[in-house]
């Protein structure tokens, strides 16, 4: 029931710009197939021979900041357990569906059973129809896509539930032929993109799309390259054609779907990542599987997404998202790392935290130690992060653009404010890094920058430069 194909297919790989994923254009109404809920949801499989019962996951579930779950079926049990629970429900529909959906009267059927007897007490916001079908390489099933998805939305406006419920389907990131610089992306022609777009722009449906900064990473294994998927401090990457700078990858690969969007003429489709994710363990050959990074990536993502920064093409806006996974699935072939995907255990416990439970904060910071072991504890009452001695001018630089650029007040440094003499790197980097560590919950990790922020209780302001603090 679950076919998931996970490819970043790498067309074009200059300096940190891999393949790519647009996000939404805010220009007119609101096209997101989520509108009624917060951003952050993450993928419900099946594929374990112990996973709990549906209800035990709605009550855990509810005990989250999480708001939407993405189920690759319509089994009758989960979506009852989640009835007047105010969780919406992205309901999946398998590859192998798809030819009889070709028929008007199974789609009728089909929403007849699967989807109109749990409403309104199921919150039911969509329909995900198959999953990276574009890049099957099955040229009949590419074809029977899109008389499904139309078949399916004449089906519920047959039963006056058009407007609540959009279908869409989920895509590979290879459907790009382009993706670097994000403002060159663009969609292969191998596809018939407009025919899709434009029946999504009608309708009012998103364009959906798995992302993976993980496999990007696996086949560029650099420590620059894990930095940039992570969301950790890096120099980051200019588009030489909008003088745009990237920070992270995964803003990079949803420009660059954006741009291919655009370049098409759409601009007021929104973007879903349907799949995201990091695995927490993997074979020795899957590098980067582990469970520090999937703690930095997972955990930064949902602080960058809840943030509202939006991306650099489209700041200050949304970018909904489903975390592959909620549970380790352990039937799922491949590699061992595919089996690792789970936010949660199977027993309900968190495989490791990234702030999901609502007595938590969201998220660990994108400063997050991958190697060596995490920053000292914090010392007892007032601390400061500020750079180590001998920390090269290069990593400053990207700890300070990096701290300024995660919305922190960084005028004291610019010309004319109390702290933009000594004008140094070092300086100024200093200054930034603290007042990010403080601004994020004064948690070690939050001044580890890649392992050159340190940790100090005694206070580095001077004349009327003024390094925050909070008392611990």
């Amino acid at each position: 029931m679950e076919a998931i194909v996970r490819v970043c297919a790498i067309t074009m790989l200059l300096p940190l710009f891999v393949h790519c994923i647009p996000c939404r254009e805010s220009i007119g109404r609101s096209r997101t197939l989520v509108e009624h809920s917060p951003v952050l949801g993450v993928n419900y499989g099946h594929m374990a021979d112990n996973l709990p019962p549906p209800s035990a996951v709605a009550k855990l579930v509810q005990n989250t900041t999480i708001s939407k779950l993405r189920l690759y079926g319509a089994d009758s049990a989960t979506l009852q357990a989640f009835a007047n629970t105010g969780i919406g429900l992205l309901v999946g529909i398998s590859n192998d569906q798809i030819p009889s959906l070709n028929q008007l009267a199974v789609a009728q059927n089909w929403v007849k059973n699967n989807i109109v007897p749990f409403i309104p007490a199921t919150d039911i916001i969509g329909i995900s129809v198959g999953n990276e079908v574009l890049f099957s390489g099955d040229r009949v099933l590419i074809s029977q896509l899109l008389p499904a998805l139309q078949n399916l939305h004449a089906a519920l406006v047959d039963v006056s539930l058009d407007q609540q419920i959009k279908v869409s389907t989920p895509h590979s990131m290879a459907i790009l032929s382009t993706s670097a610089p994000p403002s060159a992306g663009r969609f292969s022609e191998s596809f018939d993109m407009k025919a899709l777009l434009d029946f999504l722009q009608k309708i009012g449906a998103p364009f959906m799309i798995n992302p993976y900064p993980y496999f990007a990473y696996k086949s560029d294994p650099t420590d620059r390259t894990l930095a940039y998927a992570l969301f950790e401090p890096n120099q980051g990457s200019y588009d030489t054609n909008t003088g745009l700078k990237y920070t992270n990858m995964f803003d990079a690969q949803v420009d660059a779907v954006y741009s291919a969007m655009k370049y098409l003429g759409y601009t007021d489709i929104d973007i879903v990542v349907a799949e995201t994710g990091w695995p927490s363990a993997g074979d020795p050959s899957e590098t980067g599987a582990s469970l520090q990074n999937a703690i930095a990536y997972n955990g930064n993502l949902i602080k960058h997404v809840t943030s509202m920064t939006g991306t650099p093409m489209m700041p200050n806006r949304s970018i909904e998202i489903y975390i592959f996974g909620l549970f380790n699935e352990d039937l799922k072939p491949g590699p061992t790392s595919e089996r690792n995907f789970g936010l949660f255990k199977t027993d309900l416990t968190m495989a490791y935290d990234v702030g999901l439970l609502r007595s938590q904060s969201a998220g660990p910071s994108p400063a997050a130690p991958r190697a060596g072991g995490p920053v000292a504890a914090p010392p007892i009452g007032k601390a400061w992060c500020i750079a180590k001695p001998g920390v090269d001018e290069k990593s400053l630089k990207g700890n300070l653009d990096y701290a300024c650029g995660q919305g922190i007040d960084c005028r004291p440094i610019q010309q004319g404010g109390p702290c933009y003499l000594p004008n140094t790197m070092a300086s100024h980097a200093a200054y930034a890094m603290n007042a990010y560590y403080q601004s994020a919950g004064r948690k070690s990790l939050n001044c580890d920058f890649a392992q050159t922020g340190t940790l100090t209780s005694k206070d580095p302001s001077y004349g009327g430069c003024v390094y925050s603090t909070v008392n611990a």
